[in-house]
């Protein structure tokens, strides 16, 4: 064979290779996958640059499994073995320290096997730490991953622990983390509020488009907590990045967050607790498979893809929840799917679900019952009263949502005071 045909033929199967290689490193929307290694967490950045803020004083740290630097390393290891810095005492949030507690479960004082420091409860007799709990810190710091959505209970316990700090002259330091579905989506009713509670507690939207960090300080300053308050901002991290695009491995947050897409899909299919279907508890995609013993799957998913809804696809689904609602029972319903992140709300994808579900099967689907003063769990979550009420009068989610964007547009202007990134 020539020389010059060999040598097309090696050129043509370099081209090939390289098209090849490109093309694994494109995602689905047509972008290069870029891992940006630059990232630093917090954590990370609080012991490389900014040590002085714990160097010689007692310090408080309330954490969970989460609390790692991007080689896994938990801070509270981190921070027990440094010489430098004098770790007093731990303090958890719902689910502790560990990580070991389910949603919604009573956590008890213990000693931790492994420091050997006092492990004071958040989430058990008080969620707000008492003077006796504080005594002798001089500094309080929160490492802990937020998932985006108003109702995941940390931010509140973080912002109870600056109320505390403030109140007992104590300083508190933020080392944020990244917003794990993105900075830039804001979307959902803000909280109205009569409607406060554990599972929303300032008048933030459902999906509020925020790091820990910068709530923190629109908490301090909006609702006049008054802490003397540090956040230790992440070097590297971009406002329109999902967590998949950092250089971070995904530590799930608590039992029932156990991946990106159940984050993803979080601020709406939440909503499903507010009723008597399942929201997936007791399978292995908890929040991504909805249903319950009187649902017909097929129907179910092909009203929902009738409606077209932008970025996501409904799967009919069977399954059968370990615990928690319907345990032990034969569910049917649907899985959803995202197909876009960009496009894909989750907040009006929930409303939907939950409206075909209520329209479809009246007879058997209920919400979750009112309180004395007539407030559903579902009214919590949601943040008001009158969406349910929407709901039960026929009314569209398009029409629904129209009804709260003023109080939204009036959100982002507040929050843009606070943006870190």
């Amino acid at each position: 064979m020539k020389k010059w045909l060999i040598s097309l033929i090696a050129l043509a199967l370099v081209f090939t290779s390289i098209s090849v290689v490109m093309a694994d490193n494109s995602n689905g929307n047509g972008k290069a996958k870029g891992k940006h290694k630059s990232l630093e967490l917090g954590v990370e950045v609080l012991l490389n640059e900014q040590k002085e803020l714990i160097d010689g004083k007692n310090v408080g740290l309330i954490t969970n499994p989460t609390g790692v630097d991007k080689e896994l390393n938990s801070i509270v290891d981190t921070l027990h073995n440094d010489p430098d810095v004098n770790l007093t005492a731990l303090y958890g949030p719902e689910h502790g320290v560990r990580g070991d507690a389910q949603a919604g479960e009573y956590v008890e004082f213990y000693i931790d096997e492994i420091t050997g420091l006092p492990v004071y409860s958040l989430y058990g007799q008080t969620r707000k730490p008492t003077p006796e709990m504080l005594e002798d810190i001089d500094v309080l710091l929160f490492d802990i991953q937020d998932v985006g959505t108003r109702f995941y209970t940390y931010i509140y316990t973080m912002a109870y622990a600056m109320e505390a700090a403030e109140e007992n002259d104590i300083e508190f330091v933020v080392l944020d983390r990244p917003n794990p579905i993105s900075g830039t989506k804001v979307q959902g009713p803000v909280l109205e509020e009569e409607y406060k509670s554990f599972v929303g507690n300032y008048e933030i939207p459902l999906r509020h488009g925020m790091t820990v960090g910068e709530l923190a300080n629109l908490f301090n300053e909006e609702f006049e907590i008054g802490a003397d308050l540090t956040v230790v901002e992440m070097n590297g991290w971009k406002r329109n990045m999902y967590y998949e695009d950092t250089n971070l491995e995904f530590v799930l947050p608590s039992p029932n967050m156990p991946t990106l897409n159940t984050a993803l899909v979080y601020p709406g299919a939440a909503l499903i607790e507010g009723t008597n279907v399942s929201e997936g508890r007791g399978t292995t995609k908890p929040f991504e498979l909805i249903g319950a013993p009187f649902i017909n799957s097929a129907e179910l998913a092909t009203h929902l893809n009738n409606q077209n809804l932008p970025g996501v696809t409904f799967r009919a689904a069977s399954f059968t929840p370990t615990f928690s609602k319907h345990a032990g029972d034969l569910s049917h319903g649907i899985e959803i799917h995202v197909t876009h992140q960009q496009s894909y709300n989750p907040v009006t994808t929930g409303l939907h679900i939950v409206k075909a579900i209520h329209d479809l099967y009246p007879e058997d689907f209920e919400f979750r019952a009112e309180n004395s003063a007539g407030i559903s769990f579902f009214d919590n979550l949601i943040g008001n009263g009158w969406v349910r009420e929407a709901i039960e009068n026929g009314e569209s989610v398009g029409d629904i949502q129209d009804e709260w964007q003023d109080e939204l547009n009036e959100f982002k202007e507040i929050r843009e005071n606070y943006l870190l990134y």
